[in-house]
């Protein structure tokens, strides 16, 4: 099996990872803590930070509600990949 790429997956991937690692650090919260808030494993939201993970629509609504936020702030204006 190959390795996992170290790069985003796409901009819209980046820039998503960036607005919730964004929000992470205005709430002061370590990233096990916030994965606790969402319910998610700490391993998973470092990958979406860094953009490695397309995230499922219930995962983004998980993360939103974790993070105190509108999952539309999360998402406004990405755009597709190509």
């Amino acid at each position: 099996m190959p390795a996992p790429s170290k790069s985003p997956i796409s901009p819209a991937t980046r820039e998503f990872g960036r607005r919730v690692l964004a929000r992470r650090t205005e709430l002061g919260l370590s990233q096990e803590k916030a994965a606790e808030r969402c319910g998610l494993h700490w391993t998973y939201l470092g990958q979406v930070e860094r953009g490695r993970r397309n995230v499922t629509l219930h995962n983004i609504l998980k993360i939103a509600a974790g993070l105190d936020v509108d999952a539309g702030v999360l998402v406004s204006g990405l755009e597709p990949p190509e």
